[in-house]
């Protein structure tokens, strides 16, 4: 099918569109947020690649950017479909409502057995991996009884709070997030929990299939499992937990945070108590959190994160002034450092216009020169990728 609907509506892509748009979402230095303004502002994924040569020559990259070839985007379309899996990219009908809300969603996600679970009000029940024995009886209850309230869980399929969470509710819906590609079981004693899933729920990842996890890969899960939910609740975590991680990208996006309190004396209940220090709901029941997020399905004033792309924006719009651009990314680079400033912070301190600002700020991103953080933040790289003399 290839007709398109323009608007904030999701759009059903034409086959090459979504393959631009996957090979735009693996092409050097596009990372979520970028993706996402090289849409808003060229319309479409073919327009966004053939823009990004001179994008990041306008950046100061001396070298070329390395765009994702067709043929790559081609077979890991074929490699998902053989696993039986779907791929997804952002601003396409059927991609996760809640996660395309959120300003750095992922550009593509593949989807691995019920698809429809992640339209449906979920709740992220996440914990320590090496969790206590009581631990693990309460988040499966906790998840079986928010099942039967009607909300999906979603988890992250680790050992520990995670795989109980998923167990609970497997029997009225579960959406396991996984850091690695969707066709990699990890860790593996979670194999036959991972087939029950696939069976009676939903796997999602944003990794190519074949993806082996690496640390750096677990953060960006858990602000997929964040983004999915309407809150998050933390049962055990230690306060160096990615658990803390998932519930801190669940405040960046607007989210509720719940924690279940525990010891002083036990070390996995340091991070929820200071959570609730914080000011996170208490929970000692799936009703302390159905209670809040009834409410919250209920009020008509929830509005979206970030708005959804649009499907009508021309194409090839017209790029500032090369002086205007150079004079301002100079202004720029003098303010950033290796610390990282919000956008709102840096244009201020510039006296810029928001869009050439971050017209600015796209440019040094693809040649390699600013990186993006959490909360809308920049930052100069530690590393420049690519705006160095050419020659590898």
């Amino acid at each position: 099918m290839t007709v398109m609907v323009t608007g904030n509506a999701p759009q059903v892509l034409p086959a090459s569109e979504k393959l631009a748009r996957l090979r735009l979402a693996r092409s050097e230095n596009v990372g979520p947020i970028t993706f996402r303004r090289l849409l808003e502002r060229y319309g479409s994924g073919t327009a966004a690649l053939a823009a990004l040569p001179e994008l990041a020559r306008r950046g100061g990259r001396k070298r070329p950017i390395r765009i994702s070839p067709a043929g790559a985007a081609e077979d890991e379309v074929a490699a998902l479909q053989a696993h039986g899996a779907e791929l997804l990219v952002l601003g396409e009908a059927g991609y996760p409502p809640r996660q395309a809300e959120v300003e750095d969603a992922p550009p593509a996600v593949s989807l691995l057995g019920h698809r429809h679970l992640s339209d449906q009000p979920t709740v992220a029940v996440v914990g320590a991996r090496n969790a206590s024995a009581n631990g693990r009886r309460l988040a499966r209850q906790i998840a079986a009884d928010l099942g039967g309230a009607g909300f999906i869980v979603a988890s992250g399929l680790a050992r520990g709070i995670d795989a109980a969470a998923h167990q609970g509710a497997l029997e009225t819906g579960t959406i396991a997030v996984v850091a690695g590609g969707i066709d990699v079981v990890y860790p593996e004693e979670n194999r036959a929990l991972y087939d029950d899933i696939v069976a009676r729920g939903l796997v999602i990842s944003e990794m190519p299939p074949g993806t082996v996890p690496q640390s750096r890969h677990f953060p960006r899960r858990n602000r997929l499992i964040s983004g999915l939910a309407l809150g998050v609740v933390v049962v055990e975590a230690t306060l160096r937990s990615g658990s803390l991680i998932t519930a801190r990208f669940a405040l960046e996006q607007g989210r509720e945070v719940f924690a279940v309190p525990g010891s002083p004396l036990d070390p996995r209940a340091r991070g929820c108590n200071r959570l609730l220090r914080d000011g996170a709901g208490l929970v000692e029941s799936a009703e302390d959190v159905v209670e809040v997020l009834s409410r919250m399905l209920a009020s008509p004033l929830r509005e979206p994160a970030a708005p959804p792309i649009s499907g009508d924006r021309p194409a090839g719009l017209p790029l500032p002034d090369e002086a205007e651009s150079e004079a301002a990314r100079t202004a720029v680079e003098a303010l950033l450092g290796p610390t990282p400033v919000t956008v709102d912070e840096l244009a201020r301190a510039s006296g810029l216009a928001l869009p050439l600002l971050q017209q600015v700020l796209l440019e040094l991103e693809l040649a390699g020169r600013v990186e993006r953080h959490p909360g809308q933040k920049v930052a100069l790289a530690l590393t420049p990728r690519g705006a160095g003399d050419s020659g590898e």
